[in-house]
């Protein structure tokens, strides 16, 4: 495919978005434009004091409505609310309005929804931030030399409904290798290693034997817990569920397992262990995420389908007990001819989280 005009060396949308989530990450300011202008989306969690200090007076906190919910903020009907921020405002109170760990300022200390209605540009600011995994919360800055300054330090540019839209496409990862990996659950395994065009997460798929593509497969979703499966964390399910899907999968003979790079469901390892920070205080995981700004699961299952798909698979008999997983492959046509339950790994460490998958997920764990 050709890059915009023609020009191969020319930057695709996706790899103009890549970078503004990237630099992001890396604490660098990003513009941003709308119908009402231009403006500097900065980084509140990764933003530094310098960077701040160069902001500019006319300024909004965005965060999403659930952590204005959670400072005290009556609910919001959009998928974001706007914050005004003083003009004497310290960098230290604007990231503790962002980050539950910082506390909660006190009741004077808070401010007061902005009267401006937020935008496009606020719910890109929004979304590109938890693309690069950090807090959901950005400072937008407006003013006349917005475009200027960015020009001036080769800051990132892109329309807001540009990015928005490129945020909301699913991802089409490609195969980029695969080789035989024989395993304790599974000696007759090959890894697949899938790779998105736009540079992000790779994703894996272990195939145990060869399954029939004729017939529905036996499948697995599994989103990557580093936590769980690999430090054997009893917090969750996760670990035992992985290990008991390779060896049913051993014992019929055949199976796929999707290793999606999705952790701590959708939000990143660093953002699930201040969650787990929360839990500690007495919050159960959706609350946990609410407090952060996160929604109860931030995932997107039409990665799995795309990696089935790539595989030659249409039909699944899909091993799960959430009912949203079904429903989301469904939605991309694949076939789910059959689920099976896979019910393991309770213990006393996680029967809470596992009783509130059930009570607020519907997750069929009875």
């Amino acid at each position: 495919m050709t890059a915009l005009g023609g020009d191969p060396l020319a930057l695709r949308l996706s790899e103009r978005v890549a970078r503004m989530v990237s630099d992001l990450r890396l604490g660098l300011p990003v513009v941003l434009t709308g119908a009402e202008g231009p403006a500097m989306v900065y980084p509140v969690e990764t933003l530094s004091p310098e960077r701040f200090a160069e902001r500019g007076d006319d300024c909004q906190l965005v965060v999403t409505s659930r952590r204005a919910e959670a400072l005290r903020h009556r609910p919001h009907e959009g998928e974001v609310a706007l914050l005004p921020v003083p003009p004497g405002a310290r960098l230290e109170w604007i990231q503790a309005l962002a980050d539950p760990s910082h506390g909660m300022p006190p009741s004077g200390a808070l401010p007061q929804a902005s009267q401006r209605a937020p935008d496009m540009l606020h719910r890109a600011a929004v979304r590109l931030v938890k693309a690069a995994e950090l807090l959901p919360a950005a400072l937008v800055a407006t003013g006349p030399d917005v475009i200027a300054t960015a020009l001036r330090h080769d800051l990132c540019i892109l329309p807001a409904a540009d990015a928005l839209t490129q945020l909301q496409l699913p991802r089409d990862p490609r195969p980029i290798s695969n080789a035989r990996v024989p395993m304790l659950a599974a000696r007759n395994g090959r890894l697949h290693v899938f790779r998105a065009p736009d540079g992000g997460a790779e994703h894996y798929v272990v195939e145990v034997g060869q399954p029939d593509r004729t017939r529905p497969v036996l499948v697995r979703l599994h989103s990557a817990c580093f936590t769980g499966d690999v430090l054997g964390s009893l917090k969750c399910d996760c670990g035992p569920q992985l290990q008991a899907a390779l060896a049913a999968m051993e014992a019929e003979g055949a199976g796929i397992l999707l290793y999606l790079n999705q952790e701590g469901r959708g939000i990143g390892l660093a953002n699930k262990m201040r969650a787990y920070s929360l839990q500690d205080q007495g919050l159960d995981t959706v609350e946990a995420n609410h407090r952060l700004g996160f929604e109860d699961d931030e995932r997107d299952f039409r990665t799995g389908a795309a990696l089935l798909r790539q595989m030659g698979i249409g039909q699944v008999r899909l091993m799960t007990n959430n009912p949203a997983k079904i429903a989301r492959l469904a939605d991309e046509g694949i076939v789910v001819a059959e689920r099976v339950p896979l019910k393991i790994g309770r213990g006393p460490d996680n029967t809470r989280y596992l009783d509130t998958k059930a009570r607020k997920s519907g997750h069929l764990l009875a």
